[in-house]
């Protein structure tokens, strides 16, 4: 069950947002580790009408409950003038401590509301990370299912994935005015799971919706601002040759990311777990790198010549360059872009990431089960080898 399995993240100690997909355990996680905390929930109706019709309440309920100290609303997003209250009772210096949680920034940056800049420190909360795991994860049913809290204490799993994507467009996008045209973004959310773990060409994917690509732009913002998608940026620091300009793109889990994807008699299989794998990787590493405070920044390397690397993870203590291969053998020529990015950055460690079970140094390179990486990825540490 999701409520025995400890997570990694760890809550500052000033008021913070709490922000993360839907299924991610956030209201979990809150009321495991805050169950003496005034709690107000957006989700319910009448909570939401009586704060959207009086803001202001929420002071007098607290200022009310005296003893409490530390204070949740979830889903802020829904009610943004919640936030001119909360920089109020902030400023009165009070000793309070709120806990803002919420699925999306969208609303609140598009109200002009700032977020408490400076006051409230922004913390995401993650998918599963396998190291939280431990012997739970399993890299097939993760490849499959994913690592959503919602989907892995699912006893029907497949069923909630199915089910994922509809019910975030419809409460999240529809009911919130985010698109004019629903079916437009449905269309939308299919034809860009082509493009997870490739670089991604707005135009192409304008083409396969029949939509404008500036309406494709604004999609792939609204999938961000969600956070249901982030886009890789290309590595190019001090570069010798010429690099690509596209980014790359990944939705935030792999079991979503199969739950879009079509399959049909022209899919290989190994094409689209290919992704799945790649994209697994992606999710671990933004998850280590925010519960580490973005030490470091995650990106991708692409010469024009065509040699890439798929992560390289850079920033003051960790410099590594990954190369992630849905194969059980390492081939001489998976590790050619690694040994180029090598010869160009002789500072970076370079990893194969491979399906096979055995530890081995090529040349500059060292191959690792993928599994055993994953489950070695701790934000605390800087090393992924034992």
């Amino acid at each position: 069950m999701e409520s025995l399995i400890p997570r990694l993240f760890t809550p500052p100690k000033q008021s913070f947002f709490l922000f993360g997909p839907r299924g991610t355990g956030k209201s979990t996680w809150l009321k495991q580790n805050m169950p003496d905390a005034l709690w107000i929930d957006l989700l319910e109706a009448d909570e939401f009408r009586s704060y959207s019709a009086r803001p202001e309440r929420l002071k007098e309920l607290v200022l009310a409950k005296s003893g409490k100290k530390t204070v949740v609303i979830d889903e802020i997003q829904k009610v943004p003038g919640l936030l001119s209250v909360v920089h109020s009772l902030i400023e009165q210096k009070l000793g309070l401590r709120f806990i803002l949680t919420g699925s999306s920034s969208r609303k609140l940056k598009k109200t002009g509301a700032d977020l408490l800049a400076g006051r409230v420190i922004k913390q995401t909360l993650h998918p599963f990370m396998a190291i939280e795991l431990n012997k739970k994860f399993n890299l097939v049913s993760a490849l499959k299912q994913g690592l959503l809290p919602l989907v892995f204490s699912s006893v029907n799993p497949e069923a909630v994935l199915r089910t994922y994507a509809s019910l975030y467009v419809r409460e999240e996008v529809q009911m919130e005015g985010l698109v004019r045209n629903i079916g437009n973004f449905s269309r939308f959310l299919e034809a860009i799971s082509f493009s997870h773990g490739a670089l991604l060409n707005n135009s192409n994917v304008a083409r396969e919706c029949e939509v404008e690509r500036k309406v494709v732009e604004a999609y792939i913002n609204i999938l961000e601002d969600l956070l249901l998608a982030f886009r890789i940026p290309i590595f190019s620091k001090k570069a010798k040759r010429a690099t690509t300009t596209h980014p790359k793109f990944y939705y935030f889990d792999s079991g979503v990311y199969r739950s879009l994807r079509p399959a049909g008699p022209l899919d290989r299989p190994e094409e689209i777990e290919g992704a799945a794998l790649e994209g697994l990787v992606a999710q671990h590493l933004i998850a280590w790198n925010s519960y580490r405070c973005e030490k470091n920044k995650v990106y991708f390397w692409r010469t024009l010549a065509g040699s890439e690397v798929d992560f390289v993870v850079y920033g003051e203590d960790v410099f590594w360059a990954i190369e992630v291969k849905n194969s059980s053998k390492v081939r001489p020529e998976d590790i050619r872009s690694l040994e180029s990015f090598k010869s160009e950055y002789p500072q970076c460690r370079a990893f194969l990431l491979y399906r096979g079970k055995e530890h081995l140094k090529k040349g500059n390179v060292y191959c690792i089960p993928c599994d055993e990486f994953l489950l070695n990825l701790n934000p605390e540490k800087t090393s992924v080898t034992q």
